[in-house]
């Protein structure tokens, strides 16, 4: 089953404390063979500053640049994964490394039903 894991953390502190992870790190972490999980794609973002947000209604189309919301923790970055279930899942999110000062959401992908 796939799931993704979404990395949370605050943006200003993300890389300024001692216990940071680097770039490397987690790209290493990712190249890694993973009794747990198969890493199938992952990605850090760019600063929820440069988000847009986009919401089409009816005939009308709003468009927010930005974040918008303000929130302790931003979406920094994903991995997607295959693993046999959640447990093994959690396994693989555990040792993701900005997990040390985040948090990391592990959802499970759905399948559409086409």
């Amino acid at each position: 089953m796939k799931y993704l894991c979404l990395v949370y953390a605050n943006e200003k502190q993300l890389h300024s404390l001692p216990e940071s992870p680097e770039d490397a790190e987690c790209h290493a972490y990712s190249e890694q063979k993973n009794p747990h999980a198969e890493f199938l794609a992952g990605e850090a973002l760019e600063s929820v500053e440069t988000a847009t947000t986009v919401r089409p209604r009816d005939n009308d189309v709003t468009i927010t640049d930005g974040p918008f919301a303000e929130t302790k923790e931003q979406l920094v970055g994903f991995y997607m994964i295959e693993a046999r279930d959640l447990n093994h899942a959690i396994d693989y999110a555990k040792g993701i490394p900005a997990a040390r000062v985040g948090s990391i959401e592990v959802r499970p992908v759905r399948s559409l039903d086409i």
